[in-house]
């Protein structure tokens, strides 16, 4: 969108070479996702597993039962697929596993033994129930929750019809601030939340040895 040589700044240049070009902040928040995204093998992980988790409960009405079955019926936040283009609004396919996890978990273990004329679906639902209750995939989802969270609120923010330029810039500083007292003091604390959720599922705080 913003590209030098493609896209629509470079075709409103090649109009009016005068033209001035005003950055999108909404879109440049989007693009920033997006390369902490692709840079961290974790995370290119992770969103894979929240999508795996999707594509198998929703593949047939079943399957979604099952899991509306073992959701809380409080809150029941309804897995949501990803979106490949809007990177804040990945929130709404983390936060439902983040609160719900051992809920989750409880559904892929009914699919599992349920789905015995399906021996693909018994195969994935083992191999979910496997990766969330690892550790470091607990705290890669708290940590990508909080990230995504806080990115969200300024986006909501940015694109308000009577937004100001002075008012937009204290949005953009207050997220610098936020990722900045994060480094310092966030990872601990997403380390303990994390730690909490492993304790009420049963699993060992630990992250996996690697040889």
């Amino acid at each position: 969108m913003k590209g030098q040589y493609q896209g629509v700044q470079s075709r409103l240049l090649k109009e009016n070479p005068k033209a001035l070009y005003m950055p999108c902040a909404c879109h440049s928040l989007n693009l920033t996702l997006c390369d902490m995204g692709k840079s961290c093998k974790q995370a290119i992980t992770l969103f894979g597993i929240i999508q795996r988790i999707y594509i198998l409960f929703s593949h047939s009405t079943k399957r979604w039962k099952i899991l509306l079955d073992n959701l809380p019926k409080v809150t029941k936040l309804t897995l949501k697929p990803l979106s490949n283009t809007r990177w804040e609004s990945r929130i709404k396919s983390v936060q439902p596993i983040r609160y719900q996890t051992i809920h989750v978990r409880s559904a892929l273990k009914e699919l599992e033994g349920t789905s015995t004329d399906d021996p693909a679906a018994v195969s994935d639902a083992q191999s979910l129930v496997s990766v969330l209750e690892n550790f470091e995939t607990l705290l890669g989802m708290v940590i990508w929750h909080d990230v995504l969270f806080s990115v969200n609120m300024v986006s909501q923010k940015l694109q308000e019809k009577m937004v100001c330029i002075d008012a937009t810039i204290k949005h953009i500083q207050g997220v610098i601030s936020y990722f900045q007292k994060y480094k310092d003091e966030g990872f601990q604390a997403s380390i303990e939340i994390a730690k909490a959720i492993a304790s009420d599922m049963d699993i060992e705080p630990e992250f996996p040895t690697k040889r």
